[in-house]
């Protein structure tokens, strides 16, 4: 292979005869570390992978020790998760929440570029979500009580949250996660901190494929698709955001920024929906979206960056698409070329 440009997340790399030119890093793009596999390369290896790529931001799903030791020195931008089964102690006083904290975070603080702590992982709806807000609280007040002030606390939400998303311009908070996201919300607003969400247009390209447009789901339309109003789309995320922003909008806040903590294409598992083509088109698209720095129809003043899913693709994950959302592989090389002008 005399050029491959592999960009995994931020910048082009151009390999010519094992030559490696490095254009400028920008650090608003992330990629996230999923850990369920049993090939998957030691946390020092992927560290430096990510280094190697210039990927300058890392979601990690639960405070692993081994990961957090090896991006000690790093640089790196880390979105820590809390494990769901965490929550509800974590919830049940500032003391329990104190010995997490102690235990997985105050052992990292100096080292590791802790930006953001994320109270589980989609549990609202649930039986975990009445947790996530006084699981929240209680971790803001021993970060405050530490004087941790880079650190901010936030959580994160999926399209169930939403009980109608379209248009974008009538999305509401669905009824079963509304007594568990308001409160959730009344947090962020007053904390300054941004609301995680998880969209993925792939989903609702492959459930409605006569109706959802590929060109809509990939970047790739060339104008508008869909008009909500005076609001034009010409491509599915930003109506998916701009869906979450409508719907929190609606319960009274107003002041709440959104950032993407996974969306992403897999690469097989699918028939034609998962083509390796498919996967890489998407994905670069979605690193130009993200390195554009721009907002949504609805929100152009705010810019709207986030992770990609994932990092790797993972082999005890559920057979299917589920273990092929990665852009690399066990080995450490790319799944595809990933070109980016």
């Amino acid at each position: 292979m005399a050029l491959v440009s592999i960009i995994p997340m931020l910048l082009t790399f151009v390999f010519v005869h094992h030559q490696v030119a490095i254009m400028e890093a920008r650090l608003d793009v992330g990629v996230c570390y999923g850990m369920l596999g049993d090939n998957l390369p030691s946390p020092a290896a992927v560290v430096q992978l990510y280094q190697r790529y210039k990927i300058g931001k890392l979601r990690l799903f639960d405070p692993n020790p081994d990961a957090l030791a090896a991006l000690r020195g790093s640089g790196i931008e880390v979105t820590l998760g809390t494990k769901d089964q965490d929550l509800q102690s974590i919830a049940s006083s500032v003391d329990a929440a104190k010995t997490w904290f102690d235990t997985y975070v105050q052992p990292f603080i100096g080292s590791v570029n802790i930006t953001y702590l994320a109270a589980g992982n989609e549990v609202v709806p649930g039986d975990l979500g009445q947790y996530v807000l006084p699981a929240m609280q209680n971790l803001q007040r021993v970060i405050n009580d530490y004087g941790h002030s880079g650190i901010r606390v936030t959580a994160v939400a999926h399209g169930s949250t939403l009980g109608n998303s379209y248009p974008p311009s009538s999305s509401t908070i669905s009824d079963k996660a509304r007594g568990d996201m308001v409160g959730i919300l009344k947090f962020l607003s007053s904390s300054g901190s941004p609301l995680l969400i998880n969209i993925y247009p792939y989903y609702a390209y492959v459930s409605d494929p006569a109706t959802v447009r590929l060109d809509y789901a990939q970047f790739t339309a060339t104008g508008t698709v869909v008009q909500d109003g005076s609001l034009g789309y010409s491509n599915l995320l930003d109506a998916m955001a701009d869906s979450f922003y409508w719907a929190i909008e609606k319960e009274g806040v107003t002041n709440v920024n959104l950032v993407i903590s996974e969306s992403g294409w897999p690469s097989a598992g699918n028939g034609d929906f998962t083509t390796l083509e498919l996967a890489r088109t998407y994905n670069q698209n979605l690193v130009k979206r993200f390195l554009a720095n721009t907002g949504t129809p609805k929100h152009p003043d705010r810019s709207l960056g986030g992770f990609i899913f994932g990092m790797f693709n993972e082999n005890q994950k559920p057979a299917g698409i589920e273990q092929n959302f990665g852009l690399f592989n066990p080995d450490g090389t790319p799944v595809y070329d990933i070109v980016f002008n």
